[in-house]
């Protein structure tokens, strides 16, 4: 299903790519389809990402060494083009408008910008978790994405504890929150999650989804601390009820690449521009640490 490399520059423009990278990546598409075991881990690695599409699952991709250089930065680039009309046909039978469809697989070419930013080359930071666009799991629905899910232990049990229907093993909604996507005022998150529950009503019946959650350091509630009262993400805090019993281990990394696009920065010379900036760089130089917060909200 790769398309040629005539068809290649508007297929990777309908996934928003960058127009600086097509030139490169169709030549990349050559060097690719010119090499047998390329070919076959590029057939192996679709394969596994459409089989079953839609079930929750997830999609792990294999890490490719070093040593394979641009191609193997930009290898899962391919394997996403390549499962873009199977994960189409699953939106088109599910009922999924095109512009759904059209700005979830476009988080491909927002993915290529977040790797330029932060390693100032061509390829992917996290090739894997574009599987679940590609799969049919995650969702772009205005300001935020949201990935089919179940409650896992600590999580269910936290809201069955508060009563909620929902529990162990129910379905769930995983909100994420990318860059590049504008301010994260209350306003574009009520919309998003009007937008939400419309949908999965719609297009995935089977599921009650109840319960939303969140794993994200933007959970923190250090940052409560650090940031003005009406902030915007301590505004987005305050929608969650926290779970616990999950670990404590830090996670400075995380915050650093978010904020300042890339997590290995020295923190001494992290700029101080902006609030969250200035949250974030402060409190690493005081000494302290970030951690992942937990929580979720019925919808």
């Amino acid at each position: 299903m790769l398309p040629t490399a005539d068809e290649l520059p508007e297929v990777l423009l309908d996934l928003a790519v960058p127009h600086e990278d097509i030139n490169a990546l169709v030549a990349l598409r050559g060097r690719l389809w010119a090499d047998p075991d390329a070919r076959r881990l590029l057939d192996r690695c679709v394969d596994a990402l459409v089989r079953d599409p839609g079930t929750v699952r997830g999609a792990r991709f294999p890490v490719l060494p070093e040593a394979c250089g641009e191609l193997g930065r930009c290898f899962f680039v391919f394997v996403c083009v390549a499962a873009r009309e199977h994960v189409r046909a699953f939106h088109r039978d599910r009922g999924i408008p095109d512009d759904v469809s059209r700005r979830t697989l476009a988080d491909l070419g927002r993915h290529l910008a977040v790797h330029r930013r932060a390693r100032g080359t061509r390829g992917l930071v996290e090739p894997g978790w574009l599987g679940l666009h590609f799969r049919g799991e995650l969702y772009q629905l205005g300001r935020l994405q949201f990935q089919r899910a179940v409650l896992g232990g600590r999580m269910g049990g936290a809201t069955a504890a508060a009563g909620h229907p929902a529990g162990p093993g129910d379905p769930c909604l995983n909100l994420h929150i990318t860059d590049f996507q504008g301010p994260l005022t209350p306003e574009a998150c009520d919309r998003s999650l009007d937008l939400a529950r419309e949908f999965f009503a719609r297009h995935f019946p089977e599921d009650r989804y109840e319960t939303a959650v969140c794993h994200s350091w933007l959970l923190d509630p250090q940052l409560r601390h650090r940031l003005p009262a009406d902030s915007n993400i301590v505004r987005f805090q305050e929608r969650f009820r926290p779970a616990d019993g999950y670990g404590t281990e830090p996670d400075d990394t995380g915050p650093v690449a978010f904020v300042f696009g890339d997590g290995n920065l020295p923190v001494a010379e992290l700029p101080r521009r902006t609030a969250l900036e200035r949250a974030v760089g402060d409190h690493l130089r005081a000494g302290g640490h970030w951690y992942g917060g937990h929580g979720w909200f019925p919808l």
